[in-house]
């Protein structure tokens, strides 16, 4: 189940980027390197800075489905507002460490604003209750949603019932095959088509665990789940390892142990602060 969202001015950028003409490329440019200057600029100055002529500015802005180049500032000034990075820049060889560094950081904010705005807050409420009444929880991925899985396995006392995440797969399908109803099985898979995870969470299913599926749109694995989160992000695997869908997978297992506990009552509530304060004194034992 997908949630209706309007999509941002980034979003529009991004999507756009490939269909746009080499002029219309050259405004693009101009608005990911100095948002704040298009938005205060007129057109004439826009055009002028980008190198191309007034029509094609407002060509670019109609393109993108603004009536015009007022309406193109006025949501440009909103993303800002939010906080949004309204950047289309790529990381290129020539960058310096403080341009890689902005390019990075903004675009994880951009990505994980867009993972926040896709998620179907429902369906979290489904795996927040699925945990509530599970007897236990099997933790699957592999590759970079290994980590995730292996995040959400250290929170256990958060969830409150015995959590494993085995990395190797054969394990992990040995889990599934012995799963039972009262078992949930979070399956983790961003691109959802690793066919060894997407089997583990068949088998699972078919031995009556509750399956959560974590990926980063709507993939094959999804089919195999009984509550599929979709986390979409901004990301880009050519080069770079999917950092930020990495990041945003351990957002959603943050929300999902944070709701569990205040949901488990005051009793875990009390238990977690007196573990975390028999932990500082562990920790300060062997100084």
């Amino acid at each position: 189940m997908a949630v209706e969202h309007n999509p941002t001015l980034l979003e529009r950028l991004t999507e756009a980027r490939g269909s746009l003409r080499a002029s219309e490329r050259k405004v693009a440019q101009l608005v990911a390197d100095n948002p704040a200057f298009v938005m205060n600029g007129t057109m004439a100055a826009v055009a002028e800075a980008a190198g191309v002529s007034e029509p094609t500015v407002m060509r670019f802005c109609t393109g993108l489905g603004y009536t015009g180049f007022q309406q193109f500032k006025i949501v440009l000034a909103q993303s800002l507002a939010l906080g949004i990075p309204a950047t289309l820049s790529g990381i290129d060889r020539d960058d310096t460490v403080p341009d890689i560094a902005t390019k990075v950081f903004d675009h994880t904010i951009s990505s994980l604003d867009r993972a926040r705005r896709f998620l179907d807050p429902n369906l979290v409420a489904e795996a927040v209750d699925a945990i509530l009444t599970a007897s236990s929880m099997d933790l699957v991925g592999l590759g970079a949603s290994a980590l995730i899985a292996l995040d959400a396995e250290q929170k256990a006392p958060l969830f409150g019932i015995p959590c494993s995440a085995p990395t190797d797969p054969h394990q992990q399908y040995m889990a599934a095959t012995m799963a039972r109803p009262g078992t949930v099985t979070l399956v983790i898979s961003n691109i959802g088509r690793t066919q060894s995870v997407i089997e583990v969470a068949r088998t699972a299913r078919a031995n009556g665990a509750t399956v959560i599926a974590i990926s980063g749109d709507e993939t094959p694995i999804l089919d195999h789940a009984d509550i599929p989160l979709v986390v979409k992000t901004i990301e880009d695997t050519d080069i770079f390892t999917p950092t930020v869908s990495r990041l945003a997978g351990l957002v959603v297992i943050d929300v999902l142990a944070t709701a569990v506990a205040l949901r488990r009552g005051e009793e875990h509530l009390e238990r977690l602060s007196q573990m975390k304060e028999g932990l500082a004194r562990f920790r300060r034992a062997g100084e």
